[in-house]
């Protein structure tokens, strides 16, 4: 019975419900946390696809800053003194990994430490 309700509700589920669901899986897979279940000031292991990357000048030196969507919400990604890192780039997954904080009232991991996953063709 459990199979045919997943069957159900993937025909009847609309594209942005089925590709958050999936996000949720490959994160769970990689053994990353969802976004909204980790708490700051703990290390963290988060894993989704890169929606935004931004170049943004913090007191004079370069900050590249990345938004990670995991399907359960976003966190933010900011590497100091980089103007680009390659592979870091929208649309790309990735895992991260690094002490989860607050920017702007908006989780954040500063320098993480990330794997890039295989780009889908």
């Amino acid at each position: 019975m459990g199979r045919f309700r997943r069957a159900v509700a993937r025909l009847t589920a609309d594209e942005q419900e089925l590709a958050r669901q999936e996000l949720q899986d490959e994160a769970v897979q990689c053994g990353a946390t969802a976004v909204t279940s980790c708490q700051r000031g703990e290390p963290v292991c988060v894993a989704g696809t890169l929606r935004a990357v931004t170049l943004r000048p913090r007191a004079g030196a370069p900050t590249l800053e990345a938004e990670l969507y995991d399907g359960t919400g976003t966190i933010t990604l900011i590497w100091l003194g980089r103007r680009r890192i390659g592979g870091i780039e929208c649309g790309r997954s990735l895992v991260a990994r690094g002490r989860l904080t607050s920017h702007d009232g908006r989780p954040t991991i500063y320098n993480a430490a990330y794997e890039l996953k295989p780009s889908v063709a």
